[in-house]
């Protein structure tokens, strides 16, 4: 496949993390306008919102040299979600941030994908401190975040008055 990033490939027990590619952009499109996760949270899109996102994520690359991973599970070979490093231009830090498309959560892949991303985070970028914000009423991306050993005291992420700031350990 045609490499649309400078990602590198992560890999774990279960799962391949890789940069997006073009076959990915029909399973985020059914991830952004239709998965009951976003449903739930009020947060689909249209199909050219997907688009946009995507290219967005692939820009985002290019920009800060991290992103989202495709997440990819060995034994299928199929797209299970992304899992990554964001950082907007209106957003005080780093975030590390997940979403499974629809079927594969449950599973213990978010988890799974995210200590490796933190790992890579510390090792290749030197990062000493990565953050998720999540929504308030997210109960399974706060159960996540507390397997990660992040932890929260509440306090509100600026750019979405919903979501409450979760800390990483980095050690």
């Amino acid at each position: 496949m045609q490499q649309l990033t400078t990602a590198p490939e992560l890999t774990t027990a279960r799962l391949i993390l890789r940069g997006p590619e073009r076959a990915d952009l029909p399973a985020f499109t059914r991830f952004m306008t239709s998965a009951p996760s976003m449903v739930a949270q009020g947060e689909t899109g249209t199909e050219q919102q997907a688009w946009f996102g995507f290219l967005a994520g692939v820009g985002h690359w290019h920009w800060h040299g991290f992103g989202f991973f495709i997440v990819v599970e060995q034994q299928t070979g199929l797209p299970v979600g992304r899992v990554g490093l964001i950082k907007h231009s209106d957003w005080p830090e780093i975030e590390l941030a997940w979403h499974l498309f629809e079927g594969a959560e449950g599973k213990g892949f978010a988890t799974e994908a995210a200590l490796a991303v933190r790992v890579w985070a510390v090792d290749m970028l030197k990062l000493d401190r990565l953050y998720s914000y999540i929504d308030q009423s997210n109960t399974r991306s706060q159960a996540v975040a507390k397997r990660l050993g992040a932890q929260t005291d509440g306090t509100r992420a600026p750019h979405e008055p919903e979501a409450e700031i979760w800390i990483h350990p980095m050690g």
